[in-house]
């Protein structure tokens, strides 16, 4: 995957359709990433059925921040579903067989996303391209899973 040069700064707008809740940061900053905006988006990207915080992955980040340039343009990246409690991902794959026993979700390494204005299929296009690690598209739903797993690519 290709990032901007080292130095410079990263910037996110994060919208959590579960919550409401909004963000708007630089998580990355003349070379260094910025603990305290990522402590703000954990908390942004917890899992709403529990309230439990996680760490998310600062490659994730980089990838949805080279996503959003990809086909964005710097809007807001819609979160469906960002980290999820080993709990709540039981619960979720006792309900249905698409969602993995093993999910990256559980280790802050996997986001389900919408771009408002922009088809899922492009998303998904884009996140193909960059080659940051799996990409599902979700075309009924209206999202793309992204995550920083094993270069992989499957429509759901």
């Amino acid at each position: 995957m290709v990032l901007a040069a080292s130095g410079g700064t990263r910037r996110l707008t994060l919208q959590n359709l579960h919550t409401g809740e909004s963000l708007t940061t630089a998580y990355w900053e003349q070379g260094c990433y910025d603990s305290d905006a990522l402590g703000a988006v954990a908390r942004l990207c917890r899992d709403f059925r529990t309230g439990e915080v996680h760490p998310i992955d600062c490659n994730l980040l980089d990838l949805v921040h080279a996503l959003g340039r990809a086909v964005g343009g710097g809007k807001p990246v819609q979160l469906i579903s960002a980290y999820r409690s080993p709990k709540s991902n039981a619960k979720l794959a006792a309900k249905s067989s698409g969602v993995a026993k093993r999910s990256l979700h559980m280790q802050g390494k996997a986001f389900d996303i919408r771009i408002p204005g922009v088809s899922a299929r492009d998303i998904y296009k884009a996140a193909l391209g960059l080659k940051g690690g799996g990409a599902g598209l979700y075309a009924k739903s209206n999202f793309v899973h992204v995550d920083t797993g094993r270069v992989r690519r499957w429509v759901g």
